[in-house]
């Protein structure tokens, strides 16, 4: 299964992979051993003191050589080795650098050098040729339940800004109805519960699994029964 799970902070992604990652195991008989969830800075640091003063050093970090990182992080998870598995799934991957960098970053704004909504097209055009069965994941919420869920529940390292919780979301939107990927679905998480937003997710990915993802459903049942 290829998945790419997009979406403003505080709009549930965490809490949707973990149930999800558990419907893979079940369903499935496999799951990928973890959902690539470190593209938006600090790049997904606890709160551990060692973890956040290395969250801190990235915060910190020459804003040059963090696009230099960022970049490399963004191709490499492009590479045969991650495509050879049965499953490859990303949180937020370059959607997020194309939504985050301009307002928070300094990097990537239009008609600069690297433009991130530029590149954005660019990654989904090689997503396509390497594996084209893959699958957008927009996850979405008001803005008032998102900025609910901030002040209930605050993250010290979170980029996302009060101010910016509307514009951020319909960046999100906006990238996810300009990406030229062909699968795609939408999760409102506004007054469901984690359970409900993964039996809708089952209920929408059914026409884009592809073959062996069939072929492993099939084959984790027999040996169930």
């Amino acid at each position: 299964m290829r998945l790419i799970i997009i979406g403003c902070e505080y709009v549930g992604k965490t809490t949707f992979v973990s149930e999800l990652r558990k419907w893979m195991l079940d369903t499935l008989g496999s799951c990928t051993t973890s959902f690539h969830d470190h593209f938006v800075m600090p790049f997904g640091e606890g709160t551990s003191p060692e973890e956040e003063e290395k969250a801190q050093q990235i915060l910190h970090m020459n804003r040059a050589l963090l696009e230099r990182h960022v970049d490399y992080m963004m191709s490499y998870h492009l590479s045969s080795s991650f495509y050879d598995e049965n499953d490859h799934c990303l949180v937020n991957w370059y959607f997020g650098d194309a939504v985050y960098a301009p307002l928070y970053y300094g990097y990537g704004r239009a008609g600069e050098y690297a433009d991130r909504r530029v590149m954005a097209r660019y990654y989904d055009k090689k997503v396509m040729e390497i594996a084209p069965d893959s699958v957008l994941v927009l996850l979405k919420a008001p803005p008032e339940v998102v900025l609910q869920r901030m002040r209930e529940q605050p993250r010290p390292l979170c980029p996302l800004k009060e101010q910016d919780v509307e514009l951020v979301l319909s960046r999100f939107e906006e990238e996810y109805a300009a990406s030229l990927l062909r699968h795609k679905l939408t999760l409102d998480t506004t007054n469901t519960s984690p359970a409900d937003t993964l039996r809708a997710f089952v209920r929408l990915i059914e026409p884009y699994l592809n073959e062996n993802d069939k072929l492993r459903i099939l084959a984790h049942r027999a040996l169930r029964s």
